[in-house]
């Protein structure tokens, strides 16, 4: 197995499933997409991002949230494809569910609204393999988001690859990287419910509420961030 060393950490070289040559990576958010670029761009393998987040609540939020993920696919050099805030579509998908929990059943409904418009996309345009970077947050259900992904994917007739993102240190790089470009720092999920719910979690317990688009991971100057 081919590896690579990227800021101390080992790193086997990526070979996306079916010999395919390119993929087409839904991302949510800088911080957790650097990371996986990075390995994807050390890897040399051909990615387009393809941003489609309708649950990102509100506007500002979502244009604070897509512009710091284009800015690191802009410095690696990787296509961006913003796919629209589709609120509506959203807001009608997960109707009834306002009130279920953070990794419940609203959350499934999030994610096969996402990944099926990555899979439609990726049919027309000629990808035979997609990803996500959801699954790199340790907050997220691993098995739920793999499952919605690999059924939006058998519905367009192209490959979920449900490579394992946090192994071997990458949730941890994630917060270096991070660091190292001082990405936006959001507090919560991204959608209405979540906003809500972390907000009366943190009155709760005595924090105050959320200030959307302040808080920035600060440098860290002995980490160096670099493409390919």
């Amino acid at each position: 197995m081919n590896l690579y060393t990227l800021d101390g950490y080992q790193r086997p070289v990526l070979e996306v499933p079916e010999g395919a040559k390119k993929i087409l990576l839904h991302s949510c958010c800088a911080p957790c997409a650097g990371e996986i670029m990075l390995a994807l761009a050390y890897s040399k393998i051909e990615t387009t991002l393809f941003f489609y987040n309708p649950n990102i609540h509100p506007r500002s939020e979502y244009e604070i949230r897509k512009n710091e993920n284009k800015r690191f696919a802009d410095k690696l050099g990787f296509e961006f494809i913003d796919a629209d805030y589709d609120v509506d579509h959203w807001f009608e998908s997960v109707k009834g569910l306002e009130f279920e929990p953070e990794r419940g059943r609203r959350c499934t409904a999030c994610f096969d609204l996402r990944f099926e418009r990555t899979a439609d996309y990726a049919k027309q345009q000629g990808f035979q393999v997609i990803s996500s970077t959801l699954g790199l947050s340790r907050w997220k259900d691993m098995e739920q988001i793999n499952q919605s992904g690999m059924q939006s994917a058998a519905k367009y007739e192209v490959e979920y690859w449900t490579f394992n993102w946090r192994k071997k240190g990458g949730s941890q790089r994630m917060i270096e990287l991070s660091k190292a470009e001082q990405f936006y720092k959001q507090e919560y999920c991204g959608c209405v419910y979540s906003l809500r719910d972390t907000n009366q979690w943190r009155l709760k317990n005595n924090r105050p509420k959320i200030k959307r688009g302040k808080e920035f991971y600060q440098h860290s100057p002995d980490i160096t961030a670099s493409g390919s």
